[in-house]
């Protein structure tokens, strides 16, 4: 590029920012946010204070105010004494709660009677529901009332045990009333 054409691009170049800079920064004759003081003095009101005179017992109240943190001095290199331990009594120990475990199992049926062959390998039980209308005959192993099931009989009691949950109970006997 020759020498003359090289002053011509700068002299274009120089009026390009001459223009960007007088449109891009406002000029001090026209600040569109300047509120004249006339207009200000006009909106004036001074507030509505019976005395305005300084309120002495509030500055005596700030007066008597003591510092009740630690006294240091800034200017010293050396530490402040350490403060004085906090005696805190132990922490209250609360025991857990003792798991009382499930609820005791219970039958809606009354053992009430057992019947064996000569060898007594085999016994069978008699179970009366709870409104005394029908009778269950179980032997060892079976299920009855759907959900409960006869480990083992004996003479005086039936060891019973809830199939869903595993949790086992004992039956005792229950002798008939007099009336039969």
């Amino acid at each position: 590029m020759k020498r003359q054409t090289q002053l011509i691009v700068l002299g274009v170049l120089f009026a390009v920012l001459l223009v960007v800079a007088y449109y891009a920064y406002p000029r001090n004759d026209s600040a569109p946010n300047a509120v004249p003081a006339a207009a200000f003095n006009d909106r004036f009101t001074p507030l509505n204070v019976d005395n305005p005179a300084l309120r002495m017992d509030i500055l005596k109240r700030f007066l008597a105010l003591e510092y009740k943190g630690v006294h240091r001095n800034i200017f010293s290199a050396s530490a402040p004494p350490p403060p004085q331990p906090v005696v805190q009594k132990p922490p209250e120990v609360i025991a857990p709660p003792v798991p009382t475990g499930p609820p005791p199992l219970t039958v809606d049926a009354k053992y009430f009677g057992y019947v064996s062959d000569m060898n007594g390998s085999q016994r069978k039980a008699f179970f009366a529901t709870a409104n005394n209308e029908d009778v269950i005959i179980a032997g060892e192993g079976d299920m009855f009332l759907g959900r409960f099931r006869v480990d083992r009989l004996t003479s005086t009691s039936a060891d019973v045990e809830e199939v869903s949950s595993g949790r086992h109970t004992t039956m005792a006997l229950e002798q008939p009333g007099p009336n039969g």
